[in-house]
């Protein structure tokens, strides 16, 4: 276990958050089916902890945890540790299909209008809103923002994603006002504004992403908008409004800094219950 998070950390670059899951889901696994030692592991194991998984949590976490199982015993084969491999041929869960939670544009502008432009917390809040609906950032992508990775004149942010991959996306004039506005608060308050962390608490440090979730909770519920919306909702309604717009998905793809398509192509759902709408009220034969 020790081998394989040195080997998560290093050579696939995975975040805190996701090195933490993984090791407890194969922990799960392994209490539960490793008592007569983990080479006599196999299919039928794995497919008797997916039975006892279902139910308990959703779909899309069972098809999670069985990916941190693979990961583990493709480590263990790939170095010598384990002949075979148990989790091959077990079958991926099929997943319900679910549509993201987005915004509509109405409820986005009630939502940016809703911090106020008085006070510290309020210029820094509004500026997140406006950050994290203007580029698509994930959260931690977010709160990991210096001022050295937003570039005012090209009018673009330069994030760190997933496996530590860096991109660069465009981000709006309205949110680099609420960041100037925002700045400006910073620098009152003898704060660098050149280097280091973009978003801070009260107290000059980093924000965190379970700060941002819950300001993000209390604008949505003040914004009176009934749409259950988080951080990575915004981030879903970034990607829907501009395939709403007519951008090409393959662009959105590159902005949100997707490695695959097909999670992208999600977005196409919402689209399409979009088009369903107009063809329902347009056509004589609908």
């Amino acid at each position: 276990m020790e081998a394989w998070a040195a080997h998560l950390r290093t050579e696939r670059s995975v975040s805190p958050h996701t090195l933490r899951a993984y090791l407890a889901d194969v922990r799960h696994f392994l209490a539960m089916a490793g008592a007569g030692g983990i080479q006599r592991v196999g299919a039928s194991d794995v497919r008797r902890w997916l039975r006892v998984l279902d139910g308990t949590v959703d779909r899309a976490s069972i098809a999670r945890k069985l990916a941190a199982l693979r990961g583990f015993f493709r480590f263990l084969v790939a170095t010598g540790r384990l002949a075979a491999d148990p989790t091959v041929g077990v079958a991926t869960p099929k997943q319900r299909t679910k549509l993201p939670a987005h915004l509509s544009l109405d409820e986005v502008d009630r939502l940016l209008a809703t911090p106020g432009r008085d006070t510290f917390a309020g210029r820094r809040d509004r500026a997140i809103l406006e950050v994290l609906y203007s580029s698509g950032l994930r959260v931690s992508e977010a709160t990991g923002l210096d001022w050295t990775d937003v570039d005012t004149d090209a009018e673009t942010v330069r994030v760190l994603g997933k496996g530590r991959k860096e991109r660069v996306v465009p981000i709006g004039r309205p949110a680099l006002r609420a960041l100037a506005d925002y700045r400006a608060t910073c620098a009152d308050r003898g704060w660098p504004v050149t280097t280091g962390a973009v978003f801070r608490n009260a107290r000059g440090g980093r924000l965190t992403t379970r700060s941002v979730a819950r300001l993000v909770e209390r604008y949505v519920a003040a914004s009176g908008t009934t749409t259950k919306a988080t951080p990575h909702a915004l981030r879903h309604t970034f990607a829907t409004h501009l395939l709403g717009g007519g951008a090409d998905l393959r662009a959105i793809q590159e902005l949100l800094g997707h490695a695959s398509l097909s999670t992208t192509q999600r977005y196409t759902h919402v689209d399409l219950r979009r088009l369903m709408d107009a063809y329902d009220r347009a056509h004589p034969r609908a």
